[in-house]
């Protein structure tokens, strides 16, 4: 009788080993790849945070000014935007910085873990690199362990760096206990939404679709979390269904309560295991959630490069337009407190005055600048949607025919730029309409459009920045968030610490005048769409000159 053994002879046996085999190896590889990219998250963050933080007592001198600014806390439409609204008796800086700054740092960290997961999986899996890496002794379940190393890593070793930093402030009431629940709180932020991805890759084909959806995911805590603060101060039962409303109930600085991180502990063990589960139900390279059968055939708008960018990438607008309008609205929704809180607090009056015009004026210039800063991002994620099709490998079929490299670059550029546009109309008109509602004055809407409007060209002068780099040496393009960051910092920060003229003239979104606080200069706004302009032209140009990346 011939044996087991026997009939195999000769035959590719299969190999049959731990699951995890090779995580080791994967977490290396990942953390080689990450080492520039995941510092950059950690390092801005905590510097961004550590400077907000220091400029708390030149801000909010006296106890007066930060029960003032306590006031603006007990709005609901304060606490949906920032927190719940505790320690408000005593409004000491820790408690500012937890209730101000937590939920807006869980929306940075929420990415870092997502993009990481989806990076090392999903990404791979895409452009075919899984597939070898699976064909070698690797377990199924190794490439996701390490992922998922790597993104609960960054966020601990944020949070370890946020703790140290705050800490070692010497700030009133930000002591070390505290700063280490705050960065933990943060730091569970990134793990479930890391689980989060880990989920979503396996429903999704694409990378894309991946990060959406995680995404979409955070969007509804985020959400969830507003809907609980916004019932009631400190946050109301909506609040404990969101993983961010969980950090938030942590109470860092004010009554720091550890048991709630037991939440975030349990629910990422519950998605990881179902992250596990829905692996073993695909193959490589497939997703869960099948696409939908196409047309027979394409409709003209695809014909042309523009067609298809637009397609690409009209639901990530989409979904910028819908929260870019929450925003605008909830803002609109403070003005009516904000003139009576501002007057007590000497500081914060003395900023906003030397912007020029009325606190009302001074403050909506504040506010459009920070928006325009965040519609900065959507501008350059869109132009450099080109890099990501180039490092794919689907520019160069596109190429391939009879489309020429200029048709091709310049369309997602030119939905970053149109994009860009439309967000600051719709900013500027919700904006404007729920000011002229709450202060009776029809006429808020055309100056708020206005001061909304004026910041376009600065942002379409960092989408050139984007696509000169990109066409002049693709490997480059990390280097526009280093831009980008710089003009945030300067944008966010540069005005109330008092920045001097030659540092905020470095920024490109640094020399937009503040309407309505300031008189409108057309000269800078010329000047910034001329640059854009010729920056374009020298990214055609290097484009054409360079070759392709290919796969990445």
């Amino acid at each position: 009788m011939t044996t087991a053994p026997a009939r195999l002879e000769g035959r590719v046996q299969p190999w049959r080993g731990n699951v995890l085999t090779g995580t080791g190896t994967m977490l290396r590889f990942m953390l080689r790849r990450d080492r520039v990219r995941l510092p950059a998250w950690i390092l801005g963050i905590t510097a961004f945070m550590a400077a907000a933080a220091s400029s708390l007592p030149d801000l909010y001198p006296e106890a007066a000014d930060r029960q003032a600014r306590a006031t603006l806390m007990e709005n609901p439409g304060t606490r949906a935007i920032s927190g719940a609204g505790y320690g408000l008796d005593d409004y000491t800086f820790g408690a500012m910085i937890s209730n101000e700054y937590l939920s807006w740092l869980a929306l940075l960290v929420a990415l870092m873990g997502i993009f990481a997961v989806v990076r090392h999986t999903r990404a791979e899996e895409e452009t075919g690199r899984a597939e070898l890496v699976r064909s070698n002794r690797v377990g199924r379940h190794a490439t996701t362990t390490a992922a998922l190393a790597v993104a609960c890593g960054a966020g601990l070793a944020l949070g370890g760096t946020l703790a140290l930093a705050l800490g070692s402030l010497g700030l009133e009431s930000v002591d070390w206990g505290s700063s280490l629940l705050f960065g933990a709180a943060l730091a569970s932020v990134c793990v479930v939404f890391a689980g989060a991805a880990a989920v979503t890759v396996q429903l999704s084909q694409h990378a894309r679709g991946a990060v959406g959806l995680a995404g979409a995911v955070f969007a509804l805590a985020f959400v969830v979390r507003a809907a609980g603060n916004m019932t009631e101060t400190g946050g109301g039962l909506l609040s404990w269904l969101s993983p961010v409303g969980w950090a938030q109930q942590t109470r860092a600085y004010v009554d720091d309560r550890w048991w709630p991180l037991l939440l975030p502990v349990a629910l990422t063990v519950i998605v990881v295991a179902a992250a596990y589960w829905l692996s073993t139900r695909r193959d490589v390279g497939a997703g869960l959630m099948h696409a939908r059968p196409g047309r027979a055939d394409a409709p003209a708008s695809l014909s042309s490069p523009l067609g298809l960018a637009w397609r690409l990438q009209r639901a990530g607008l989409a979904w910028w337009s819908a929260s870019i309008l929450v925003v605008a609205v909830l803002y609109g929704t403070l003005v009516t407190e904000l003139e009576e809180a501002v007057a007590e607090m000497t500081a914060i009056q003395d900023a906003l005055t030397d912007l020029g015009g009325t606190i009302i004026d001074a403050w909506l210039a504040v506010i459009i600048n920070w928006v325009a800063i965040v519609v900065t991002v959507f501008a350059i994620l869109a132009a450099l949607r080109a890099r990501s099709e180039e490092n794919s490998g689907r520019a160069e079929p596109v190429l391939a025919t009879a489309v020429s490299r200029s048709r091709w670059l310049g369309s997602h550029p030119l939905v970053a730029l149109v994009g860009s546009a439309v967000l600051m109309t719709i900013m500027g008109t919700g904006f404007g309409l729920s000011l002229s509602v709450a202060l009776d004055d029809s006429d808020m809407l055309w100056r708020v459009l206005g001061a909304a409007l004026v910041h376009v060209p600065a942002i379409w002068l960092t989408v050139a920045i984007a696509m000169a780099v990109f066409g002049l040496a693709s490997r480059a393009t990390p280097l526009v968030w280093v831009v980008f960051a710089y003009a945030g910092v300067v944008g966010w920060l540069g005005t109330l610490l008092g920045f001097p003229q030659w540092a905020m003239n470095l920024s490109p979104l640094g020399h937009t005048p503040m309407l309505p606080a300031e008189d409108m200069q057309w000269i800078p706004l010329i000047v910034a769409a001329a640059l854009a302009a010729l920056l374009a032209v020298v990214g055609l140009a290097g484009f054409r000159r360079r070759d392709l990346q290919g796969t990445a």
